[in-house]
């Protein structure tokens, strides 16, 4: 038994003070990992240590109302093997083809539009009709040419003796038939040229992030995506994060830039009157789990990474985010989640009547413990906002339990040396 003086909390009239007694002390090392075990008790108080926000319990406790918690996501779980990997990047190629489905025509043929410039010229077989006079030198030639004009607001251009044509969404050629048919009783077996002078109204925009937006009116023959976006100086950020909006018709549709490229059959024929613009959305993915730590790799502060090429697979996004942790990591069990659709997951064999909802919540299981895990992983196609998750071994939750008491006890044979050197 030695005595010591040793400081101890007490509280005075709502204040914690401090004040010194005198205590007698039996050091055998039960009393020691009793004093320890308080000590670690005492650290997790919220009285002597403080939070960064509130605690599960005082949330819990101050809350007005707390609802009944809800039955889990239903999700479905797929160890993966060399058919899935297969399907799901048949999809993830495909997915996203919205552009070879846009409504509309041929638009190879130039239409005359609102605001355009139109020249038409009338010939007649011989003088004496309704145009040519029958004296002959008075003016040259079989034919007259009508004043240029504008295509007005409701389409329409005027003709002497033909009345008004409405011109707007179609071709020069048709419009002469029109003339021609309007004016066969009462001019000599007349023909009409009809020409587009200045195109106004069948113009294409391209704007957004390209290097050079601009606006110009349709090339006879038609002129596809690509080629426009060309023409604006191409865009400015890769394929992989560049996203095309194409507005047609008073609606919008939206497609990779990649996928574009990839499918020619979504390289269409643009119309007049349509406005691409070019937006940059980076495609990014998560990771969580064993893997270092945030801020070790590349100076990147957090588990968001983004994509670095079109086709990235599940390999290289592991290995951006620095590969696997070795003390850690259960390569086992490497998980990537995202939503499905059900057409997609019936073709894998999953039974999906269970699920409600068009789209199913996927986890797809991949063991890296082996060697054809490792080549399912390097084809695994990744698809933006997918998550990847490292579970931790077995082991790791041992060692977790063991620390604290590892701790406990570094704690009690330092009080112990600490008493022992004051005797």
């Amino acid at each position: 038994m030695v005595g010591t003086v040793i400081p101890i909390l007490n509280e005075y009239e709502g204040m914690v003070v401090a004040k010194t007694e005198r205590f007698s002390f039996d050091f055998g090392i039960s009393r020691i990992l009793a004093l320890a075990a308080v000590g670690i008790s005492l650290a997790g108080c919220a009285g002597f240590i403080p939070l960064d926000s509130p605690d599960a319990v005082a949330t819990q406790t101050n809350a007005a109302l707390v609802t009944e918690p809800t039955a889990p996501l239903a999700y479905a779980l797929m160890p993966v093997n060399p058919a899935i990997v297969q399907a799901t990047n048949a999809f993830t190629d495909s997915s996203g083809m919205v552009f070879s489905r846009l409504p509309g025509g041929n638009y190879r043929d130039v239409t005359i539009g609102i605001g355009d410039i139109v020249t038409v010229t009338v010939y007649e077989a011989q003088a004496g009709g309704l145009f040519i006079p029958r004296e002959a030198g008075v003016r040259p030639g079989n034919f007259v040419d009508i004043p240029r004009q504008q295509v007005d607001q409701s389409g329409n251009i005027n003709i002497p003796y033909a009345g008004s044509i409405k011109v707007a969404g179609l071709t020069p050629r048709a419009v002469s038939n029109i003339i021609r048919e309007r004016l066969k009783d009462r001019a000599i077996d007349p023909q009409a040229v009809v020409s587009v002078a200045e195109q106004r109204g069948n113009q294409i925009s391209v704007l957004g992030e390209v290097n050079s937006p601009l606006r110009f009116p349709v090339d006879p023959g038609g002129i596809r995506l690509m080629g426009a976006i060309a023409r604006a100086g191409g865009p400015k950020y890769p394929s992989y994060e560049s996203t095309i909006t194409i507005k047609r018709e008073g609606r919008t549709y939206n497609e990779s830039m990649s996928t574009v490229v990839h499918h020619p059959g979504e390289d269409v024929l643009l119309a007049p009157g349509d406005v691409v613009f070019l937006t940059r959305i980076p495609r990014v993915y998560m990771v969580f789990g064993s893997t270092p730590s945030p801020g070790s790799i590349g100076g990147t502060n957090n588990r968001r990474f983004s994509f670095e090429n079109d086709n990235m697979s599940l390999a290289e996004a592991i290995a951006k985010a620095g590969g696997l942790d070795g003390n850690r990591a259960d390569s086992k069990s490497i998980y990537v989640y995202r939503f499905e659709p059900k057409p997609l997951l019936e073709r894998i064999g999953v039974e999906v009547s269970q699920f409600p909802t068009k789209t199913i919540p996927a986890v797809y299981k991949f063991d890296m413990s082996k060697p054809d895990g490792w080549f399912q992983a390097d084809t695994f196609r990744m698809r933006d906002h997918d998550v990847i998750s490292v579970a931790e071994s077995p082991s790791t939750e041992f060692v977790k339990l063991m620390n604290p008491l590892n701790a406990a006890t570094t704690n009690a044979d330092n009080i112990s040396t600490v008493i022992v050197n004051s005797k």
